[in-house]
């Protein structure tokens, strides 16, 4: 119920809008071009702050901007849904379009794994599932006008796992955050492995030259050579390389008194910047993935339950990620606009 305060912020609102769409709401769109044709999504507005959230893609967040100025990473293959090379081995590239956001797992992350003659695709299956139960609202709540979209994504086979992944993805006037919560639950009647990485994707104009990388890392570890190779540059971004590899890093991170962690990445010349804040009890894994390729260029921003070694790494040494019958797991991520001083108060910060 809202107090008198939050009922009197309304008020002023409404004298000055006639609709709330002025300043927030949830409009769904449908592509018709290229390989996004017939996808289904929702763009959302927040003052400032816009961002699209696929429908057909895990209720995944494709672009984001904020005054104007796009803060997400799209790849060459650009928007498009599910393809008949999603899952086949390391064709898998093909359908990887970036985004701000696309979910890793939930049986598989990072490289193909195969196994008894069962191929684990790269990256895992939940990227390209479509959600069901899906809906939308705004309406008003103790923080203020908030708009929500939420729906369920599963991931089954016959004869083999049944796992749900439920979100929930908030954004309030007035504000620049972006709150998501999944909820994924094991409905079968096996444990199941559930493997879980965010990749959040940064891109140009945001990510250019000098940009920073913000991340309270108490030890840094390349993950392969070519990764050793950029090993004392990994918290800024240079200028573009024609076929530079891409570079991977694995963080130990320092954890607040409220079981939390960030990561940021941050454009001082732009007074602009990006920080994820999520729990550290299901994610406990951090990875940094940085392209500063031609035409490829981004920096993954990775929270994870599993090592970006994948599956088999996980198994050879026994302590393989997994959900129990009718047991299920929360997670829970804020992303959130910076802008002016707090540029400042992220580099300061220590947890």
């Amino acid at each position: 119920m809202m107090n008198r305060t939050d009922m009197t912020e309304k008020s002023r609102l409404m004298k000055k809008v006639g609709n709330l769409h002025q300043v927030i709401d949830v409009v769904p769109v449908t592509y018709r071009d290229g390989r996004a044709d017939r996808m289904s999504a929702w763009q959302i507005k927040n003052g400032p702050l816009q961002f699209t959230v696929m429908k057909d893609k895990c209720l995944d967040i494709a672009e984001l901007s904020y005054r104007g100025i796009n803060f997400s990473f799209l790849s060459k293959p650009g928007l498009q849904g599910r393809n008949h090379y999603d899952t086949n081995g390391e064709e898998a590239l093909r359908s990887i379009m970036g985004g701000m956001l696309f979910t890793c797992g939930l049986e598989n992350i990072c490289a193909v794994y195969r196994k008894d003659g069962k191929e684990y695709p790269m990256h895992g299956r939940i990227r390209t599932t479509p959600a069901e139960h899906a809906g939308v609202s705004v309406g008003w709540d103790e923080d203020g006008c908030t708009a929500t979209v939420s729906g369920e994504m599963r991931q089954a086979e016959l004869f083999g796992e049944n796992l749900v992944l439920k979100r929930t993805i908030t954004t309030t006037w007035p504000g620049k955050e972006i709150r998501i919560r999944d909820v994924v639950e094991n409905q079968g009647y096996q444990e199941a492995p559930m493997m879980l990485l965010y990749h959040f994707n940064a891109g140009y104009p945001l990510l250019d030259e000098g940009a920073k990388i913000i991340i309270p890392s108490v030890k840094t570890v390349p993950r392969d050579a070519d990764a050793a190779a950029q090993l004392d540059c990994w918290d800024r971004m240079e200028a573009p390389v024609d076929g530079e590899p891409e570079a991977v890093f694995l963080h130990e991170l320092k954890e607040g008194t409220d079981g939390t962690s960030y990561a940021a990445v941050i454009n001082e010349r732009l007074g602009l910047g990006l920080c994820l804040k999520f729990e550290r009890k299901n994610l406990p894994y951090f990875m940094q993935w940085k392209s500063r390729a031609s035409g490829d260029y981004v920096v993954g921003l990775e929270p994870a339950n599993s090592s970006v070694y994948g599956r088999g790494f996980h198994e050879g040494r026994g302590d393989l990620h997994t959900l129990k019958p009718f047991e299920s797991e929360t997670v829970n991520l804020t992303l959130r606009i910076l802008e002016g001083a707090e540029l400042d108060d992220i580099q300061r910060m220590t947890v």
